[in-house]
């Protein structure tokens, strides 16, 4: 199901109108209409406005059944391992980084980790001093 299926359903479920969830959310009224008509794909915090709008968990603007979904049985992380860019200066970095390659194109994405993966592999010849020659 899309999610612009499911947002209708359960707004019209709970008798309400675009109206109302623009007065909830914040949004426009047309912006929920080419949301739920398929026309607008919603960022994750818009979809969390509807939810909380919706007054329903946000899983459930995803999933059809009347239970959470079961969770896989995925291995624990142990909090000591801090990944690369959770805090500091590293997250602000990963932060812009992640922000402008959002406004990139798919093909200039492919093009740039091509380019990382050929300099990652690549090995760096040194520059031979005058007195080796």
């Amino acid at each position: 199901m899309l999610i612009s299926d499911r947002l209708r359903s359960i707004r019209e479920e709970k008798n309400l109108s675009q109206g109302d969830i623009e007065k909830r959310t914040g949004l426009l009224r047309c912006y929920v209409s080419r949301v739920e008509n398929g026309h607008t794909v919603p960022a994750v915090e818009t979809i969390e406005k509807f939810a909380r709008a919706l007054e329903v968990p946000v899983y459930q603007l995803f999933y059809d059944g009347d239970k959470p979904p079961e969770l896989p049985n995925l291995p624990k992380r142990k909090t000591a391992d801090i990944a690369w860019g959770a805090t500091g200066k590293d997250a602000r970095f990963l932060t812009k980084l992640r922000r402008l390659l959002a406004k990139t194109t798919e093909r200039d994405r492919k093009l740039l980790l091509s380019l990382t993966q050929k300099i990652a592999t690549h090995k760096i010849a040194r520059p031979r001093s005058p007195v080796q020659s």
